[in-house]
């Protein structure tokens, strides 16, 4: 194993066998940067899915946080959560707070950040299934009611009247 540009583990052959060898069962979900080899890609065909390739060498950040963006290690009933409307249940038309979320969703939505917030209700789901503390909450963040409402933190930003833009600029 090699570490790319990027601190990504990458894997040859040679380390995918090893893992087989010791009992690793592969799957869809598994995220493993591999060198593409003829024996690899026999290896894909017997296991009936691909690796993923390691980056190119001249891969811009931008790219970079795109291809990590896309790719959210989470249960797939996160992956397909329908987010707003999920959102939109915990807040309904007659709420106040309605015009809100409405307002910060389209902000995440026109940065493609949807499935962050899939992956962060996951996330806060998770800890407080296994009794995980975590901070009532920290800077720019605070600011916005959508994180509020997944539980990120435990700050009312439209009690406080704080001006969501302020974590999203």
């Amino acid at each position: 194993m090699r570490l790319d540009k990027y601190s990504n583990p990458v894997f040859n052959e040679q380390d995918l066998f090893d893992a087989l060898y010791k009992g690793h069962q592969f799957s869809v979900s598994d995220t493993m940067l591999v060198e593409r080899t003829d024996e690899v890609k026999n290896l894909e065909t017997q296991l009936g899915f691909k690796f993923l390739e390691p980056y190119e060498t001249h891969f811009e950040i931008t790219d970079y946080d795109s291809a990590c963006q896309s790719n959210w290690n989470m249960p797939d009933e996160y992956k397909t959560l329908d987010i707003e409307a999920w959102l939109f249940e915990q807040t309904p038309p007659w709420d106040p707070q309605h015009t809100r979320v409405t307002e910060e969703l389209a902000a995440y939505k026109s940065r493609n950040m949807l499935d962050l917030l899939r992956w962060l209700k996951y996330f806060v789901d998770t800890c407080k299934k296994e009794g995980v503390v975590w901070g009532v909450g920290r800077g720019s963040s605070v600011s916005s009611y959508v994180l509020y409402i997944i539980g990120v933190h435990s700050i009312d930003s439209i009690k406080y009247n704080l001006d969501w833009q302020e974590f999203l600029r």
